[in-house]
């Protein structure tokens, strides 16, 4: 019986000691450290999933980074999957979507923020699981891996010198704003800039037409009320400006000129229209967006440092003579 139990003893002994070598160090830094071992597992497989949330994707720009997205990671191969859903502008449902990627064990999440600082928890909770996370088009006040959006301060600068430059830096100007958020401020800010350089051009409105084609039109009727005589409109979109195109028509005025921001189908149709006033657009990339954060976001996966994790994508001015040449989105 003394010789069983011993034998025991000796077995148990040498079991414990195989379970020993077959430990390792990583073991335990795998268990106390579940982000780095996230990425580890990224790291190995690759870029295999892709969710992005945006604001309505029955809007051309929000479908067209849908297309991009869809494009850039095609290219990439390895059968990768892509998400895209839309927000409809609610921050509940963005916040819903980033949480249902986070738990699904997406990989790459993008999102055009509906909030830039209501939609920081949501990011917080995806990157602390290691999910990476971009955002594109609008800031946010979290911390991402990466911000890519239009040079929109540029896309301000270029179409308020091309009005002042049309007009021979003479005339009143109305500015048909938008939304207050920081690609809008910047629109808006790269503009006053530019005018700042032309002392006879005087704005003389400066209203919210809310980003859209029947904010454009109302703003735009008051104005031509209270206004005889106008000579340019900066409207910081295109949607706005084809709303001010329509309140010219309805009060038959022809005496200005309308330039944009994006680069829209809406806007080029609208140009193509020799008897409208919509004559130029600073005008945006949002494939190109859409293809530079999946890039991005596949090389932070690989392990690769950014050396800027903001990144500014140039815009361009499409005027009514450079049309033709314009691929539109």
């Amino acid at each position: 019986m003394k010789k069983i139990c011993l034998l025991a003893s000796i077995f148990s002994l040498v079991g414990t000691g195989l379970v020993g070598c077959n430990a390792t160090p990583n073991d335990t830094a795998t268990n106390n450290s579940p982000n780095t071992a996230v990425n580890a597992s990224l790291e190995n497989k690759g870029l295999q999933t892709i969710g992005i949330t945006l604001g309505d994707l029955g809007n051309p720009f929000y479908l067209a980074v849908q297309k991009g997205a869809e494009q850039q990671a095609k290219k990439l191969g390895n059968d990768i999957k892509v998400n895209t859903v839309s927000s409809a502008f609610d921050l509940n449902q963005q916040t819903n979507q980033i949480e249902n990627f986070t738990a699904a064990s997406t990989d790459l999440i993008i999102l055009s923020a509906v909030d830039k600082k209501g939609v920081k928890p949501a990011i917080d909770q995806a990157r602390s699981a290691g999910r990476v996370v971009i955002a594109v088009d609008s800031a946010v006040d979290a911390d991402v891996d990466a911000m890519i959006s239009s040079n929109n301060t540029q896309a301000g600068e270029i179409a308020c010198k091309y009005i002042g430059d049309r007009l021979n830096g003479k005339g009143n100007i109305v500015i048909l704003n938008g939304t207050p958020m920081d690609s809008i401020n910047q629109r808006v800010s790269g503009c006053k800039t530019s005018l700042a350089k032309y002392p006879d051009i005087k704005i003389v409105s400066d209203q919210n037409a809310e980003g859209t084609r029947d904010g454009g039109l109302r703003v735009m009727t008051d104005v031509l009320t209270t206004f005889p005589k106008i000579d340019a409109v900066f409207a910081t979109n295109d949607q706005s400006g084809i709303g001010a195109d329509l309140a010219a028509r309805q009060a038959r005025r022809k005496e200005f000129f309308i330039v944009g921001v994006d680069g829209s189908p809406d806007a080029t149709k609208a140009m193509e229209d020799k008897d409208g006033l919509f004559v130029a657009t600073a005008a945006q990339d949002p494939a190109g967006m859409a293809q530079k954060a999946v890039e991005v976001g596949n090389d932070v996966i690989q392990g690769k440092k950014l050396s800027n994790p903001e990144i500014l994508v140039p815009v361009k001015l499409v005027t009514r003579d450079s049309l033709a040449s314009y691929k539109g989105w």
